[in-house]
């Protein structure tokens, strides 16, 4: 079961400061503060499920979350992944629909809902925001353009070095600056890529034995980040 967290000022919130809210004025981040909710949840619990109706939008304070779509025979599509400071629901609210995508958390995480009314207020009142929200939007048609051109185009093997270098982009490193900062299942990392278990399995430790990656349980280390690089045929 979920609980609910602390009250969190969002006067001091880092999380707040990576986020679209990162330029309402005194006033308003007051008015944040005194609306919003924060609630922990736990890995493997879902912040809200596909074909559900929003009501709100959820801002991740820490923690880590994946968003998947599920097909008919039950098969997670992973969508995206988000960190601190990355907002979930918005285009739902804002197309006044339901959830395309199930958000659960990897790790045990703190999210904070905002209601519909303050973050409808908050885009009509402040160009800074509209503004962020916008290039929330191109980012999300850009990234599903690159999706859709990968799985047309690209091989397996290319889009399993790319999701690689995904999750790296997203959560970072460790203080190795080599181990990726999130510990996905070895299906999850298929689902992102479009792929088969068995072939994500398979391509990964043709990886490891071309010394791009190492193992140590399921944390991945990137060896060779050019050859990784190179391997993903990524060309900007």
């Amino acid at each position: 079961m979920n609980k609910a967290n602390p009250h969190l000022d969002c006067q001091f919130c880092e999380a707040r400061f990576k986020s679209v809210f990162c330029d309402l004025n005194k006033e308003e981040v007051t008015e944040l503060s005194t609306h919003k909710a924060c609630t922990i949840y736990k890995k493997g619990q879902d912040i809200f499920k596909q074909d559900s109706y929003p009501h709100g939008i959820y801002c991740i304070n820490a923690g880590k979350v994946k968003l998947f779509q599920l097909a008919e025979n039950g098969r997670e599509q992973i969508v995206r992944l988000a960190k601190p400071g990355d907002l979930l629901g918005y285009r739902a609210i804002l197309g006044g629909e339901k959830y395309t995508s199930t958000a659960e958390a990897i790790v045990e995480t703190s999210v904070c809902f905002i209601p519909k009314n303050l973050f409808f207020k908050f885009v009509e009142t402040n160009n800074a925001i509209t503004l962020q929200v916008m290039k929330l939007l191109s980012n999300d048609l850009k990234n599903a353009e690159h999706k859709i051109t990968d799985l047309a185009q690209k091989p397996v093997k290319e889009r399993m070095a790319e999701a690689i270098l995904f999750m790296k982009e997203v959560y970072g490193f460790e203080n190795d600056n080599a181990t990726l900062n999130v510990v996905l299942t070895r299906e999850e990392i298929a689902n992102i890529a479009g792929t088969a278990t068995e072939t994500a399995i398979r391509i990964l430790a043709d990886l490891k034995n071309d010394g791009v990656l190492e193992f140590t349980g399921k944390k991945i280390k990137i060896s060779k980040m050019n050859k990784l690089v190179h391997v993903a045929n990524i060309l900007d």
